[in-house]
């Protein structure tokens, strides 16, 4: 039996061979130290603060199989390629590999080959991938939710299979040994306390330890902009890209036609630049993903997922040309830049409060809660319409479309899972209120606009908006827009 102290020189040995590195950043240690000793956790670190090593190295120092589910091809790809490249047992699963790769990685993890498998919520929960990990003889040891606010952000509209996590625990437990146990840790760069408690009940984590890492990113200088017409928003950005020359960046818009027909206007202009959106195939994507990384495109004009945790480290620069609707997915995108720890600009473009110059901000917003109040209408048809117990599949048959209704019953608690495909309602709807939940909805907006409008520092408005108001007391961070406007 090894002492802790062996242990740990074998935790040390495995780091500096595998990285390079000689000593561990504050927690890593701690999560390592608790994912080895097969606990639950939640761990929120910054954007570049070494969360996989957090992972991976505890599932590379065990026996039996790690599952990792990731949101992105691309981000899978990027931390499996990296971890291939020094000869690790490391596999992925995905919609767009070969047959002839996805055979070959399923014959691995059969044979018990595999330390990492990587894997998209979809993936893991198709019936032929989940029936082979539930075998008896696979040894899983835990499960990694990779960018775990995605359940948060995504998981009701945009991405039902989150709601389904919750069960795969017991659901891969069921034939395996009585004292085998499966631990499961989230990781995420942003989680205000909301978010922390979806996170927590929807994974069902038993006394997970938390683990809670202050955002504060010191070399990311924050700023805003009014533009008071489309045509000063487009100046404003010409003015900035221009003073940025040659440096990397990244460009978010929140539609397929801005990104379209920006990129259109400054490739006129001779800048290396393209559009980047879910309408482009999974091929296209890749390109675009690896000619930036590259330094073939200096920037892109992107949607939501573009960057998200892919390896960058160069990135001078983030502009928003239309902010998003909520304060997490803006955290998350300006924190793609600057990983390597070196100082990066952020610019966000915002209309005139009234609206009466350049409406597009205010209109975006009333779309999006619009668009929400549907979904929220559009499940509450449904509950009266489907059985009170029944299968997701055979029911996708009947409405394609009630997967998004479902995700929205189980987050209501009007609904749970069985297990990944067979579900129960379980409460009525006499207490279902859909305007307070357009409220609260609404409330996340506002959050985000106080943000915009605020005039002390920045940072402290986001230290306090997540949670961390001890840290935010007094707090001037000496280089967002409005801490250099006073000094």
């Amino acid at each position: 039996m090894e002492t802790e102290n062996e242990q740990w020189l074998k935790i040390y040995k495995a780091f500096k061979k595998i990285w390079g590195y000689e000593e561990f950043r504050s927690p890593q240690k701690e999560v390592i130290n608790c994912l080895l000793k097969g606990q639950d956790a939640l761990i929120i670190m910054p954007t570049g603060g070494g969360k996989s090593v957090c992972f991976q190295l505890p599932a590379l120092l065990k026996n039996g199989l790690t599952l990792v589910i990731s949101p992105l091809v691309a981000l899978m790809e990027n931390q499996v390629n990296e971890l291939k490249s020094k000869q690790l047992p490391v596999e992925l699963l995905h919609n767009e590999i070969s047959r002839k790769q996805r055979k070959s990685t399923l014959y691995k993890i059969n044979k018990n080959q595999i330390r990492l498998l990587y894997l998209s919520p979809e993936t893991l929960l198709s019936p032929p991938v989940l029936q082979l990990l539930t075998e008896p003889h696979i040894e899983i040891n835990g499960l990694i939710l990779d960018e775990a606010h995605c359940l948060v952000q995504w998981g009701e509209t945009f991405r039902p299979t989150y709601s389904r996590l919750g069960v795969v625990r017991q659901t891969l437990l069921k034939n395996k040994l009585s004292n085998k146990k499966i631990a499961i840790a989230a990781f995420t760069a942003t989680a205000n306390p909301k978010s922390k408690d979806i996170i927590k009940s929807s994974l069902q984590l038993k006394n997970p330890q938390i683990f809670s890492i202050s955002p504060y990113r010191k070399n990311l200088n924050l700023a805003i902009k009014i533009a008071w017409t489309p045509r000063c928003r487009r100046h404003q950005l010409l003015n900035f890209i221009q003073y940025h020359q040659k440096q990397s960046g990244l460009v978010y818009v929140r539609s397929r036609k801005d990104s379209e027909e920006l990129s259109q206007w400054l490739q006129t202009l001779n800048y290396k630049v393209t559009a980047y959106h879910a309408g482009l195939s999974a091929i296209e994507r890749r390109e675009i993903e690896e000619k930036w990384l590259k330094n073939k495109l200096q920037f892109v004009f992107c949607t939501s997922a573009f960057g998200l945790g892919i390896n960058k480290p160069d990135v001078r620069w983030i502009v928003h040309y239309q902010v998003p609707f909520l304060l997490s997915e803006y955290l998350q995108e300006i924190g793609r830049g600057g990983r390597d720890g070196k100082r990066t600009k952020t610019l966000s473009l915002i209309s005139e409060p009234t609206g009466w110059l350049d409406p597009s901000d205010q209109q975006r917003n009333q779309y999006f809660l619009q668009q929400l109040q549907k979904k929220y209408q559009q499940a509450k048809h449904y509950f009266k319409q489907i059985p009170t117990q029944g299968n997701l599949i055979e029911l996708k048959q009947q409405i394609p479309n009630i997967e998004v209704s479902l995700s929205l019953l189980y987050r209501w608690k009007k609904l749970k899972w069985i297990d990944p495909l067979n579900y129960e309602l379980i409460s009525d709807l006499s207490s279902l209120n859909i305007n307070r939940m357009i409220k609260e909805s609404q409330q996340e907006s506002k959050q985000m606009q106080r943000y915009l409008m605020t005039r002390t520092c920045r940072w402290q408005y986001i230290l306090n908006a997540f949670g961390f108001t001890k840290e935010a007391k007094g707090f001037n961070c000496g280089h967002c827009d409005n801490c250099l406007r006073k000094q």
